[in-house]
């Protein structure tokens, strides 16, 4: 089997109302959706979350040449080969070389997204191609994994603790586990919103906090003592984007909540930091954002013989084959509680996974198990 062509569908839809993290607002949703085609009429689905969108669709294009012609069932040689793209090669690169030049610097964090798409789609495509579903080609049996919903972001106009009812609506779906948007107010007023999140779904269920990079370290014990009282799971991303893993192990050894971290990093060179200075009592990525599945499940790997629990961000659809390969070694797949959260998703894509009673249901289908709707897809194109 050989690669003949890929096609690129960048997709955009508004959100029904602006909401913000601790620091960042989202009133669009994007998607950049990724066919692999091959000459025996097998296609694999990939997707990029990240962005820019136009520069990562552009350097989709870029690389489409270096894509034809090779063998879609060998993702960890095609994903070296991209990754290959990043760093200056060894006697240097001119017309001798088949593959574009070395990218510049400002370019990796976009090509990593790109990557993403184009490695998911292979894993897609090798599943098909074996007839079986991502997870039993990692070994997995599990057909359904635990699944939390996240919630709670900040909207204009709406009382802070209107949190408490949306994340209690979960809990009446049938989720045992949520996990709140946090960070962006004062620590008294976010104490009483985790208050209000916790009487409003009972002692039994499991509550996470995302916070979004919004403290230093001395913030983050100090928001954590705070809030340790309502029981919290997790802190997710509490420290500044500038600091290193010995900072969030300095943290970690005066918090008393575990800490999550590892969604917004590229690769397995930096998470690996993050496992081995024992900051972590969970470890997150995105096959979506960077580097793709391949890249996931070696960080899943490595995380499972250090001894941290994993923990996918979002994307479950696609995270939970993961999950249910790795079994005790992992802890949840991410998905949402309103499907508003995630427009194109739930537009676009059927079949391969259903939500209920907060488990991912997954099924036999091959590859990832997803049906599209390309009159969707058509109608969401920019």
């Amino acid at each position: 089997m050989k690669i003949t062509d890929m096609r690129v569908h960048p997709l955009t839809a508004r959100f029904d109302k602006v909401r913000w993290t601790a620091h960042e607002p989202f009133d669009t949703a994007q998607l950049v959706l990724v066919e692999i085609r091959t000459d025996e009429g097998l296609v694999g689905i990939g997707e990029i979350s990240t962005g820019p969108q136009a520069s990562v669709c552009a350097l989709l294009d870029m690389i489409a040449p270096v894509l034809t012609g090779l063998d879609p069932l060998a993702p960890e040689e095609i994903w070296n080969r991209l990754f290959a793209v990043t760093v200056p090669r060894p006697g240097g690169s001119g017309p001798w070389d088949a593959r574009p030049l070395p990218l510049p610097r400002n370019q990796r964090p976009q090509f990593m997204a790109a990557m993403a798409g184009i490695d998911i789609a292979l894993w897609d495509l090798r599943g098909k191609a074996a007839g079986l579903p991502v997870f039993r080609l990692l070994g997995g049996s599990r057909t359904d994994v635990f699944t939390y919903a996240v919630g709670g972001f900040y909207v204009e106009g709406e009382s802070p603790l209107a949190c408490a009812d949306e994340l209690a609506s979960f809990v009446a779906d049938g989720f045992r586990a949520v996990k709140l948007k946090t960070g962006a107010l004062s620590l008294a007023d976010e104490v009483a919103r985790v208050q209000a999140v916790r009487a409003a779904i009972g002692p039994d269920v499991l509550l996470m906090l995302d916070m979004n990079a919004p403290v230093d370290i001395e913030g983050c014990i100090r928001f954590a003592r705070a809030v340790e009282p309502y029981d919290i799971f997790w802190l997710e991303e509490p420290l500044h984007w500038y600091l290193q893993p010995s900072d969030f192990a300095r943290a970690a050894a005066r918090c008393p909540i575990p800490l999550a971290h590892g969604e917004r990093e590229w690769h397995r060179f930096t998470v690996r930091e993050f496992i081995d200075c024992g900051a972590l009592g969970y470890v997150q990525f995105d096959c979506t954002r960077h580097a793709g599945f391949s890249e996931a499940l070696r960080i899943a790997r490595y995380a499972a013989m250090k001894g941290v629990m994993v923990a996918p961000h979002t994307a479950a659809h696609l995270h939970a084959h993961l999950v249910s390969a790795l079994g005790d070694a992992a802890f949840a797949a991410e998905s949402v509680g309103d499907s508003d959260m995630h427009p194109i998703h739930h537009r676009i894509f059927h079949g391969g996974a259903r939500y209920r009673d907060g488990r991912v249901h997954l099924t036999e289908a091959p590859g990832f198990g997803l049906e599209v709707d390309w009159r969707a897809v058509e109608a969401l194109k920019g």
